[in-house]
């Protein structure tokens, strides 16, 4: 998964670039210019800025903003129907193809105006009520779906930043080999000018930085690929660096896996929607069987009419007491609810399905944060065995006591130490954002700050 999210951070690069926004201070490396965001303009973000902004251009998260306030609306209409009634205003205007005398007014006219006022009230139905839990249940599951939508682009938001931040390390690794194939070489070439070394040497070790130059330049175009990409996340419309994070050690998690997985099934967006959506079928099921209830309607009206042909009843007020009951529609009642309770069973069946894989699915997530974290601890034990490997062999080929390709061998092995250990540390990081977009809650504030 964490790989998976790498490589999408690195593939979204490749697209259409969105607006500029206002670019961040620079901070300034010496290893490089494509490191150097001051050498070449690039604004920087912090993980929180980078969130911030990136959340707010995600098309998914805009849209589940907008569903959240059609939600409210809804509730909101639904919880008015009880109290206020609906209100419709008529005039019409009639023309007659000849006039009339009127002995009223004493006028011919060929037009007449007649205008009401009308209010109408559903004092009982079974409808109105289920429409009440309908609302509330899709406003529960609108709520639900955007904390989702949001930690799901921050997941990938921070994909994209820790990308950045990758292989700009990496980046400094291929120049550390690079750096190292050159004192290499120099060390090559003395001692085969002293005769303590054949001409082999120096030619493999040529070959050794040719291969380290290679990667450079290989490395150098995936950064500024990779912050085409962030800079895409944070509507910059060119690229964008990622402030360092810092390399302290992984936290322990602040939770078991036990509540780990109570939490998912309480708080996790995903199972929040499911259970929402559920009852939201369930209250459109009850309001669809209430159409076999008869409906109780209060109309009040106030009509008006023109002087021409109405002089002495010119207001006229009246109040209705309606009840009404469908017998039969032509089966469109019968079929609404066979829909309603095929999305029922839909919804419910969803909704067991994922309560079901959240042992799985949580204690993946959870594992997979404490593996890389115990990767990690790994990793920089490894490292620092390559780097003493390192040096014991340069010492050794220094004094003639080994070749030179167990050299380039103890230098192969320290480079790919060191890339292990960056990858190891933001695969790490990602384990965690992934954990806590299934928990829907920050676990650790370092990682981004509260969402």
């Amino acid at each position: 998964m964490i790989a998976l999210l790498l490589q999408l951070a690195v593939a979204d690069c490749r697209l259409t670039i969105d607006a500029c926004r206002l670019p961040r201070p620079a901070i300034v490396n010496q290893q490089s210019s494509i490191v150097n965001p001051a050498a070449d303009s690039v604004p920087v973000f912090t993980l929180a800025e980078a969130l911030q902004a990136a959340v707010k251009l995600n098309p998914s998260y805009v849209a589940a903003l907008g569903s959240v306030s059609e939600a409210e609306w809804a509730r909101t209409a639904a919880r008015l129907a009880f109290f206020v009634p609906s209100v419709t205003a008529t005039m019409d205007l009639t023309k007659y193809s000849d006039k009339f005398f009127n002995i009223g007014t004493l006028t011919p006219s060929s037009t007449s105006v007649t205008g009401q006022l009308a209010a109408h009230l559903e004092l009982f139905s079974v409808r109105k009520l289920m429409d009440l839990g309908r609302t509330q249940a899709e406003l529960e599951a609108a709520t639900a779906t955007e904390v989702q939508q949001r930690f799901l682009a921050a997941m990938v938001t921070e994909a994209a930043y820790y990308a950045v931040l990758a292989e700009a390390e990496l980046l400094r690794v291929a120049q550390g080999r690079a750096t190292r194939a050159e004192e290499q070489l120099r060390l090559a070439r003395a001692r085969v000018v002293s005769g303590a070394a054949v001409q082999s040497d120096s030619l493999t070790v040529r070959l050794e930085l040719t291969r380290a130059r290679v990667s450079l330049l290989r490395e150098e175009s995936q950064l500024r690929v990779v912050r085409l990409g962030f800079g895409r996340r944070v509507g910059i419309a060119g690229p964008a660096a990622a402030a360092p994070v810092g390399d302290e050690a992984p936290a322990e998690l602040p939770l078991t896996l036990d509540a780990a997985i109570t939490q998912a099934l309480d708080q996790g967006p995903a199972y929040r929607v499911a259970r929402a959506t559920e009852r939201s079928a369930q209250a459109e099921l009850r309001g669809r069987r209430g159409a076999y209830f008869p409906t109780v309607n209060l109309v009040g009206a106030h009509t008006r009419f023109d002087t021409q042909f109405f002089p002495s009843a010119r207001n006229v007020s009246s109040i209705t007491l309606n009840f009404s009951f469908t017998l039969w529609n032509n089966g469109e009642r019968e079929m609404a609810i066979i829909q309603s309770r095929a999305r029922l069973d839909v919804a419910r069946a969803f909704r067991a399905d994922l309560e079901r894989a959240a042992l799985r699915d949580v204690t993946a997530a959870y594992d997979g944060y404490e593996t890389a974290r115990a990767a990690v601890d790994l990793e920089v034990e490894a490292l620092g065995l390559a780097r003493e490997n390192y040096r014991v062999q340069e010492a050794r080929y220094q004094a003639g006591a080994t070749t030179v390709l167990d050299l380039l061998a103890a230098q192969d092995d320290l480079s790919q130490a060191e890339a292990n250990l960056i990858q190891a540390r933001y695969a790490n990081r990602l384990a965690l954002a992934l954990l806590e977009t299934i928990l829907g809650t920050r676990l650790m504030s370092s990682n981004g700050g509260s969402q």
